[in-house]
């Protein structure tokens, strides 16, 4: 009978049907197919296995998941801006945590669901209804991270994200926050340029918000401690719509000549400024010294070589996925925050300035 329907193209049985027709009781051969094998004979589970073989057979996750009251899912939310959102995978960054992510779930055996959005509205709307077991929030600001927490109240990791912790311990205690030494990287990136020389330093970036406001601290800090005054005019602000990037960056080549060197918030940030002033007949590093931050695999082939502060993005993903499973495995966080540290790593890109560019 089974085998007529496989014939047929159809192809959905049940353990009921497999069970009559090797006659066997249902109990057996659910746990052959789970693995609960200890009291069942070598020869019924080799039995079972080779029917199975046979016959394509595919076990019913969403019945068992159902049984379980797990749905085996973790959601995976991107809070992006309008402007952003049309090649926001693009980004190197954010391709090589997804990655990482995917890889350490399904290892774990569940499975991914990504839902980008700018609206926090929608977010929200979306969230309260998913049957997902966790959640990952990347790119939340200011109260985005509490709104959805309070209408999610399951295990939720976030990424990167600076809010009002206390505020979200009020809620509940099943969230934990995998961040980054971001002012503390930036300072010592900064008194590195410092180091070598450098006063006039521009800053680059293209949000006032969450991580890149957290940079842009520790960037002032370090003008501080060095004893250098802060302009507006030293803040390098880059459109990131596409049908504006390149004007742009026009624009801040052309500012860029009178300074000595510019850090930019990102690798990709460093690439565009490299480009631009490539372009705009500026050389770098003889010129202007470019430095970037996060230090992403295809930022590597950069030539010149960027000098930049690295993290480590794919550890960053694959430390967020294990813990938001952790918890969803019923295990409390031991702590609400893991910040991962920073690293400088020197190339090419940053060199002393020239005699006549120090004042």
């Amino acid at each position: 009978m089974i085998r007529q329907r496989i014939r047929q193209g159809k192809t959905m049985i049940t353990i009921k049907e497999i069970a009559k027709e090797l006659n066997m009781s249902p109990t057996t051969v659910s746990n052959v197919i789970h693995g609960k094998t200890k009291e069942v004979s070598q020869s019924t589970i080799e039995r079972v296995r080779e029917f199975l073989e046979q016959v394509d057979y595919v076990p019913n996750i969403n019945a068992r998941n159902l049984a379980q009251n797990q749905s085996k899912i973790i959601g995976m939310v991107i809070k992006t801006s309008e402007d952003r959102y049309t090649h926001i995978l693009s980004d190197p960054f954010v391709s090589e945590m997804l990655g990482a992510i995917e890889q350490t779930v399904r290892e774990a055996g569940y499975f991914l669901m990504i839902y980008i959005s700018n609206d926090i509205t929608d977010i929200i709307k979306r969230v309260a209804t998913w049957n997902v077991d966790g959640l990952l929030l990347f790119w939340m600001l200011n109260d985005d991270a509490i709104r959805v927490y309070q209408s999610f109240r399951k295990p939720a990791v976030y990424i990167d994200t600076y809010v009002d912790w206390d505020a979200i311990e009020e809620i509940g205690n099943m969230y934990v926050n995998v961040g980054l030494e971001d002012e503390k990287g930036v300072f010592e990136a900064v008194s590195y340029l410092i180091d070598q020389g450098h006063k006039k330093i521009g800053f680059l970036t293209d949000s006032f918000n969450g991580v890149d406001r957290e940079r842009f601290l520790g960037y002032r800090r370090a003008l501080a401690t060095a004893g250098i005054d802060y302009k507006d005019r030293n803040f390098f602000e880059i459109h990131s719509e596409k049908s504006r990037i390149d004007e742009s960056l026009e624009k801040l080549a052309k500012k860029a000549k009178d300074f000595t060197a510019i850090f930019c918030c990102s690798d990709n940030f460093a690439a565009m400024m490299i480009n631009a002033c490539e372009k705009a007949g500026i050389r770098v590093p003889q010129d202007i010294s470019i430095m970037g931050f996060d230090d992403y695999l295809s930022g590597r082939l950069f030539r010149p070589g960027l000098t930049t502060m690295h993290q480590d993005i794919s550890e960053k993903g694959a430390i967020a996925a294990r813990t938001l499973i952790d918890m969803v495995k019923g295990n409390e966080p031991e702590t609400h925050q893991i910040i991962m540290k920073t690293k400088l790593v020197v190339r090419d890109s940053v060199a002393a300035p020239r005699l006549s560019d120090k004042q």
